[in-house]
């Protein structure tokens, strides 16, 4: 049987490192961008909010903001990247069903919309890795956790 060398153990744990590393910074910029821009266009986004029919739309506009620029943070960071991959997963099941009903769409916006869902699947998935893995041994955690050894 080939045991691998310890040159290449240390090889792969700073590709996959790196690799989740990218991951989360993707993952986590679209979420940090849209939870700024809600607060810094509250009047756009609570017109788009109200036009799909929503309740307590300031409550809801600030809430989603704050979601998404914690959870965000802390992917990026890998600070309770687990919980904040958590948060942000369960935070896109309400959004995509309801801002991105292709299903109720006219036949002009519907391949948008469809567009838009599967885009935020997408984000599911990833979210759901880092739910899974953690944040990897680039991240906050790992740092400030160095002799705790973590099983997933």
């Amino acid at each position: 049987m080939y045991r691998k060398s310890l040159f290449e153990r240390g090889f792969m744990y700073y590709w996959t490192g790196l690799g989740m590393l990218i991951g989360r910074i993707c993952l986590s910029t679209i979420f940090i961008l849209a939870g700024v821009g809600k607060f810094m266009d509250p009047a756009g986004t609570s017109a788009y909010m109200a036009a799909k029919g929503m309740t307590m739309v300031p409550f809801f506009l600030y809430a989603a903001a704050l979601v998404e620029i914690c959870g965000g943070l802390s992917l990026l960071l890998g600070f309770k990247a687990r919980w904040g991959g958590l948060l942000l997963l369960l935070f896109l099941i309400p959004v995509t069903y309801i801002f991105h009903d292709f299903w109720n769409s006219d036949p002009a916006g519907k391949q948008e919309q469809m567009i838009m869902f599967l885009k935020n699947l997408a984000i599911f998935g990833g979210l759901f890795y880092v739910f899974s893995t953690g944040a990897g041994p680039l991240a906050f955690d790992a740092w400030c956790c160095k002799g705790e050894r973590k099983s997933p």
